[in-house]
């Protein structure tokens, strides 16, 4: 009889200046991935990065970074979701792009993630690290204000170095979301619609009609 092949996870995110591609084999454990700072150019290195990984394979689930971020990076990975998951028939659910940041901190306590936004303001969110779930709503805020809005000594993200100078205490871990940490999601922050969280409003409008 043909063997059934595992039921695999894959992860991917692009909502920051990485690119982060991981797969789960059936027991959770992660046994392929990549993970590349490369700043812009993320709908051409995304699909070439989730080839590398998959080396042929399908994945019975996908799990995709929405936000928040880089607008034009989040709907490059969650288009790219959309279509694998059409072609694998695959299960299709949305991860807080915030909470693999938080994931990759090196603490069992809670952490604030800082992540730089546009027009100089920050998208903040505190997690427990244990448990990954948040213990703060999400935010975007300019920097000092967001230094009020946080209360851990730990602040981790792209942002983590501005919140902390804007209020004087705490330490400052630059960090990107990782693949590789997205099943130390809770489950409710790994199941999210797969579709963008903004947090804010974009900076092109539909003019409103007359």
């Amino acid at each position: 009889m043909p063997t059934i092949p595992p039921e695999m996870i894959l992860a991917f995110d692009t909502s920051s200046a990485a690119c982060t591609v991981a797969l789960f084999d059936d027991a959770s454990n992660c046994v392929a991935g990549r993970d590349e700072l490369i700043g812009r150019g993320h709908a051409e290195r995304l699909v070439p990065m989730i080839a590398e990984v998959m080396e042929g394979r399908r994945a019975a689930r996908i799990l995709v970074g929405v936000g928040p971020g880089s607008f034009t990076g989040i709907r490059v990975a969650i288009a790219a979701a959309h279509g694998l998951a059409i072609g694998w028939d695959a299960e299709l659910k949305g991860m807080s792009s915030l909470g693999l940041i938080a994931a990759s901190a090196a603490s069992q306590g809670a952490v604030a993630v800082a992540v730089v936004g546009g027009h100089g303001e920050l998208f903040v969110q505190q997690f427990d690290a244990a448990t990954g779930e948040p213990t703060s709503v999400l935010l975007n805020l300019p920097p000092m204000a967001a230094a009020k809005a946080t209360s851990t000594a730990l602040v981790v993200g792209s942002g983590a170095k501005q919140l902390v100078e804007a209020r004087g205490w705490g330490d400052a871990r630059e960090a990107w979301p990782s693949a590789a940490n997205a099943l130390r999601l809770s489950q409710a922050q790994r199941s999210l619609a797969a579709r963008p969280i903004y947090a804010r409003a974009p900076d092109a409008r539909v003019p409103e009609a007359a």
